[in-house]
């Protein structure tokens, strides 16, 4: 009896060791306060497995990942070609949520600010210099605008936050796209810089005149003032779950490696700096154990962390694109 209580106990401690794993990963912002609400409640149903993301931004999640030192990475600008090609493990993109990047500023006095590409790209440019600009006034008509100094913020690291929004700038503004262009680190012609979506807005909040760009969730959580942005029908659109979510309805049909791009996308009240988030995974493991345990939550993100990501303001995968993305985890080895 007294064998048969240690075998049985034997065992127990053994499947526990064998389901103890700690999964690493870096990358993006952009998702952050989702993947850690996802992490934490997968990890407390699986004792055992710890997950440790460290929001790094996009350019330093690919960086580790392409060098095999995290689990997964995670960005919110595909990885390119070359990146690819150079990296020395295979991995696919796993698109997890959408989300808006949305241009905070903090001008005393003003709380609600239209936002045309062309303008946005002016500031950013260096153009505009003052929040009375006659470009800023025409698409204002009855705000009092302030004769301040522009100051302009952006990011000070690798990130895709930064790419989505140079990706919309260079479509709507033809001196965005063939000067600095779009990238997770262009060359940027003016302003100060933050790290992290966490740093943007934290600058933003502290410097009267400033103006930023961040995730949605991080203006607000930080009650930072955001302005509506002029999409591709002509319309100033507040950011919102249902802007995204129009905005990924223009994707007819999903390119099989999942790298795409929705800025200024088609439809009435689409929200034109919109984009999917992406997580790096390895397509085969090194660690077996890892790796089942990586594909599994992989899975539970898909089949139920979709559910939770409204109440953080992200838009979920498109049913479509969910279906096509767990074929595609369920696939990986």
């Amino acid at each position: 009896m007294k064998k048969t209580l240690v075998a049985v106990i034997a065992l127990i401690l053994a499947l526990s060791t064998a389901q103890a794993q700690k999964l690493t990963g870096a990358g993006a912002t952009f998702p952050y306060p989702i993947y850690s609400k996802w992490f934490a409640e997968y990890a407390a149903a699986h004792p055992g497995v710890e997950i440790n993301y460290q929001s790094i931004g996009s350019g330093g999640g690919i960086r580790q990942v392409t060098a095999g030192t995290v689990d997964f990475g995670a960005s919110d600008g595909p990885m390119t070609d070359e990146q690819l090609a150079a990296s020395k493990i295979k991995l696919v993109h796993i698109p997890t949520v959408l989300g808006a990047v949305v241009p905070i500023f903090n001008v005393p006095g003003v709380s609600d600010i239209k936002f045309s590409g062309t303008v946005l790209a002016d500031i950013y440019l260096g153009k505009i210099q003052s929040w009375d600009d006659a470009a800023i006034a025409k698409d204002n008509p009855g705000v009092k605008l302030p004769a301040q100094k522009i100051i302009v913020v952006h990011r000070s690291d690798g990130s895709g936050t930064s790419y989505i929004f140079t990706d919309y700038l260079s479509k709507v503004n033809p001196d965005w796209a063939s000067g600095p262009g779009k990238g997770a680190s262009p060359a940027w012609p003016a302003g100060v810089g933050g790290k992290g979506n966490e740093g943007v807005a934290g600058l933003v909040r502290q410097l009267p005149g400033a103006i930023g760009y961040v995730e949605l969730i991080y203006a607000l959580q930080n009650k930072i003032s955001f302005g509506d942005v002029k999409n591709a029908s002509g319309s100033f659109i507040r950011a919102s779950i249902a802007g995204v979510t129009e905005a990924a309805a223009s994707v007819k049909s999903m390119p099989a490696d999942y790298r795409v791009s929705i800025t200024n996308a088609p439809g009435a009240t689409a929200y034109p700096i919109s984009s999917f988030t992406w997580m790096l995974i390895p397509v085969h493991s090194a660690d077996a154990a890892k790796g089942k345990v990586l594909k599994d939550l992989l899975s539970w993100i898909i089949t139920s962390g979709e559910g939770e990501v409204e109440s953080l303001s992200y838009a979920p995968l498109p049913k479509a694109v969910a279906d096509k993305v767990l074929k595609t985890v369920y696939s990986l080895q």
